[in-house]
């Protein structure tokens, strides 16, 4: 590879990491807004299908992601970015617990009851999806390179899809087991809000399945990768 091809794909590299990190942070701070998505009119458990955080619209964006990363610079680079997330979550925390901390002033647009009511549960939210988030993101990682090896770098399909949807369930499964825990959603939510959350991230992997064939695809055509070929911007 040459000086300039490794510079751009290191830059590419910091591009996804930006994007990695800000949906993973944005997700956090969104997800006490509820809406209702309804292509189907569905109710599971006392609950509708597809009442869902607006949380979780960035987040899936975050397996593309890892998944695109693991494909073209490797296991320990995904891995990586993984870890850098998690930095940016605690920073977060630390940034909101001052910003609640301090008294509003009697003209301030947002009072302190009004910034703690939207942020106060920030706090146990990024916590909460910390763990759930590191755990899954590892499990999306090691899953997808099982059968990335197994296959040798082909079907790519199928271990984009299959990584995700494992990790996916444990990701929604903790979430909204550790929010019940917390008292933020009440407990006869969960299981409407586990199908919910799962069945729509599911979907949303099978949509983003194409998008991540042409990310590949343009990789291995401007850095002339071979098929299971990655890039070593070291």
């Amino acid at each position: 590879m040459t000086a300039n091809n490794k510079l751009l794909a290191q830059k590419i590299y910091l591009i996804l990491g930006a994007l990695f990190i800000t949906s993973l942070v944005v997700s956090n701070l969104i997800f006490q807004k509820f809406f209702y998505w309804h292509p189907f009119d569905i109710r599971v458990f006392g609950i509708d299908l597809f009442v869902l955080s607006v949380g979780i619209l960035p987040y899936p964006i975050t397996f593309l992601i890892t998944d695109l990363i693991s494909e073209i610079y490797g296991k320990k680079k995904a891995n990586l970015i993984v870890i850098v997330g998690i930095f940016a979550s605690i920073f977060s925390i630390l940034i909101i617990t001052v910003a609640d901390t301090l008294p509003a002033i009697q003209d301030s647009p947002v009072n302190d009851e009004l910034f703690s009511r939207v942020f106060g549960s920030t706090i146990i939210a990024v916590f909460a999806s910390m763990i759930t988030y590191l755990f899954a993101q590892f499990v999306d990682i090691q899953v997808y390179h099982f059968w990335k090896n197994l296959t040798k770098g082909k079907m790519l399909w199928l271990r984009n899809n299959f990584s995700t949807f494992f990790s996916q369930f444990v990701d929604t499964f903790t979430i909204t087991f550790l929010l019940c825990f917390f008292e933020i959603i009440s407990w006869d939510q969960f299981t409407g809000l586990l199908l919910s959350g799962f069945l729509f991230k599911i979907l949303i992997a099978l949509v983003d399945t194409p998008f991540l064939y042409i990310g590949v695809y343009l990789f291995r055509k401007k850095f002339n990768l071979k098929i299971n070929e990655e890039l070593n911007i070291n």
